[in-house]
């Protein structure tokens, strides 16, 4: 099988049995929850029950919530116990400035068309938003996350999968923490688990008397090598941060969101009576990210049974932009591991439809990490652990590498 793409490594954690493959490989694990509750696998394959198509217009509702109106948009209805993916986006962007290059990626709308999509951007940051009247009081980050209970109960939703970037993870982890029953998986990129200090806070005072908005929130998402050489990307997101977002209302959002508290979180056992996320959670972040070291923070926050780290090499400050495709294959598995999508087209593997029972599936992420080895022109460096390289996917021990 040739390999086509990037590779990314998947430290499961986990001893796996080692099987060979025709194509694709099987990873069987002693326990497996069903692919949709109350449902069994087999029958799944054989029905189209899992397939049923979702509704291809996005239409756009404005919430009420104790904190004021949201504004999402929504692709498809909830049909039995399949959670919803939701998503919440990074300060200085809205749902279609982040979001839009990722779900709009192919191999990602094989994944998403067997899924209720909700897209959640903060108060006054959606396109064409009016301007908040003076003395307007901006919810809080922990009001923020409040708020989406209000979502979820307006669909029906019974529990979601949560997408987030920045300050939109910090949000979504907020969020499982108060409502811990409602989250079944979490995917945060670039998150801050931390407050900001008064160094931080001076120093961001400092960078708003001295740069725009525009360009204040631009070092939040990318780093300064990124800034200086002023790439396309950078300049496409400096303008759009400037005319796309209302200025008066992004300035709101930025400084609610700098004077966060830390998210108060501890790994299980290091201290008592310790706060974590209860839900699978996979951290992404990219090499050469602003947010890398909050990120690595958060990881050796995390209960390490449920928690899937992500470092993308050659992806910047924002991978679901820049790396789309790594970041549908670390997607897809993460699925997998939750015991979601039983039937899914991977063109690149089989030219069509691949049943369940062919398709590589995954446990719960246990005490897991991916770390992408491929860089964007699709050279295949060494891998940094122990695991074989080849053509195909060979014998796989605790790592696994995977063409995207």
């Amino acid at each position: 099988m040739k390999v086509l793409g990037h590779k990314i490594e998947l430290l499961t954690g986990l001893l796996l049995h080692d099987l060979t493959m025709a194509g694709l490989q099987e990873l069987r694990f002693p326990e497996e929850k069903p692919l949709l509750r109350g449902q069994d696998a087999a029958e799944l394959e054989n029905s189209d029950t899992f397939l049923l198509a979702v509704d291809t217009d996005w239409k756009e509702h404005d919430i009420e919530t104790p904190y004021g109106l949201l504004h999402v948009v929504i692709r498809g209805s909830p049909k039995g116990n399949r959670p919803a993916i939701l998503t919440y986006h990074d300060v200085g962007l809205n749902h279609k400035l982040c979001f839009n290059t990722f779900f709009n990626f192919e191999d990602m709308q094989e994944i998403t068309k067997h899924f209720v999509v909700c897209h959640v951007d903060a108060p006054g940051q959606q396109v064409g938003a009016s301007q908040f009247p003076q003395g307007y009081q901006f919810p809080s980050m922990e009001q923020l996350a409040a708020m989406l209970s209000s979502v979820v109960q307006h669909f029906g939703f019974k529990y979601v999968i949560g997408i987030g970037v920045g300050a939109g993870a910090y949000v979504l982890a907020k969020f499982a923490l108060i409502f811990p029953d409602l989250v079944e998986g979490l995917v945060l990129i670039n998150i801050d688990p931390n407050g900001k200090g008064w160094i931080d806070w001076a120093a961001t005072k400092l960078s708003s008397l001295t740069s725009t908005l525009p360009d204040t929130v631009l070092s939040h998402l990318f780093r300064q090598e990124e800034l200086v050489s002023n790439t396309e990307l950078v300049q496409s997101y400096r303008q759009q941060i400037g005319n796309v977002v209302n200025q008066a209302n992004l300035q709101l959002f930025w400084n609610m969101y700098n004077s966060r508290r830390d998210l108060d979180i501890n790994r299980p056992g290091t201290v008592p009576n310790a706060k974590t996320l209860r839900c699978p959670v996979m951290l992404v972040v990219g090499d050469n990210a602003p947010a890398e070291e909050g990120v690595v923070e958060c990881n050796s926050k995390l209960d390490p049974t449920t928690t899937t780290f992500l470092k993308m090499a050659d992806s910047g400050g924002l991978p679901q932009v820049t790396q789309p495709g790594k970041l549908t294959e670390a997607f897809k598995y993460f699925l997998q591991g939750m015991g979601y999508i039983a039937y899914l087209k991977d063109r690149r593997l089989s030219g069509g439809a691949v049943p369940s029972a062919s398709m590589t599936r995954l446990a719960r992420s246990r005490t897991s990490s991916l770390t992408s080895a491929s860089s964007v022109d699709g050279s295949r460096p060494q891998a940094c652990t122990h695991s074989e390289s080849s053509e195909g996917l060979g014998q796989v021990n605790h790592t696994m590498e995977v063409s995207c």
